[in-house]
């Protein structure tokens, strides 16, 4: 990455991280990154990309909508889709946030030379190797990912992360590079049980790793809206190669 040399903190105890993740199929790891370190790759994420926003789509997919889609189907239109998307959450599963998809911007070549290319690139090699140590998981081998930024009432529904990819989703991932943020303005990832209780409940946090255990009920709570500040994050999964390299 130009710039910034992308490394994880060297004082982060990771036998004590994995033995956490191997008791409670869960970790969070604070001062993920040096304090320089954090702070180029945030303000690289704040200033620096051409958001999309992802949502729910009317077929139950995913729906990504760049900066030109939005302006060529009119804000009208964009409203009613939002809207649908909402009436359908309530009695099923939705989500909305902006969003910047690093797998399919890297392969697709889109915003050539541009810094964010490096973060993909260390994602699927020293963090992978990372990964696959903290949750005791040799078969990991890849990350995918996404930065997100939630606004006022972004969120995500209730879901168990479980995917139809041919490689399996085997952890979860989020780094969270959120500067400042007040616990009522939403937006903490929420873990549930079968009941529909809150057993974990974390809120956005500056320079922190999470990783969770594949499959487990959770959702990213509403941000207010009156809330001041957007929650940023690096998202993803954890991944072995899939069936053809069993």
């Amino acid at each position: 990455m130009a710039g910034l040399a992308l490394r994880l903190n060297p004082a982060i105890d990771v036998e004590a991280a994995a033995r956490a993740y191997a008791r409670d199929g869960f970790v969070q790891i604070a001062d993920v990154f040096e304090p320089e370190v954090a702070e180029a790759l945030a303000t690289l994420l704040e200033t620096g990309l051409d958001w999309d926003l992802a949502f729910e789509g009317e077929d139950g997919r995913p729906a990504v909508l760049t900066r030109a889609q939005i302006a060529a189907a009119g804000e009208p239109m964009l409203r009613e889709r939002l809207k649908a998307m909402l009436a359908r959450a309530g009695g099923a599963y939705g989500f909305m946030y902006l969003s910047y998809p690093l797998i399919s911007a890297y392969l697709a070549g889109r915003d050539p030379g541009h810094a964010i290319h490096g973060l993909t690139e260390w994602l699927n090699q020293e963090f992978v190797r990372f990964g696959a140590t903290v949750t005791g998981q040799p078969a990991v081998v890849k990350a995918d990912g996404q930065v997100t930024r939630y606004r006022p009432g972004d969120f995500i529904g209730l879901h168990n992360d479980v995917g139809s990819e041919v490689s399996d989703r085997l952890t979860a991932y989020t780094l969270g590079l959120t500067r400042e943020w007040r616990p009522d303005w939403g937006g903490q990832l929420l873990f549930h049980d079968e009941a529909g209780d809150v057993t974990r409940g974390h809120a956005p946090r500056w320079n922190a790793l999470t990783l969770f255990r594949v499959p487990q009920l959770h959702s990213v709570a509403p941000v207010a809206a009156y809330a001041r500040g957007t929650r940023l994050s690096v998202v993803g999964w954890l991944r072995n190669a899939g069936p053809a390299a069993r």
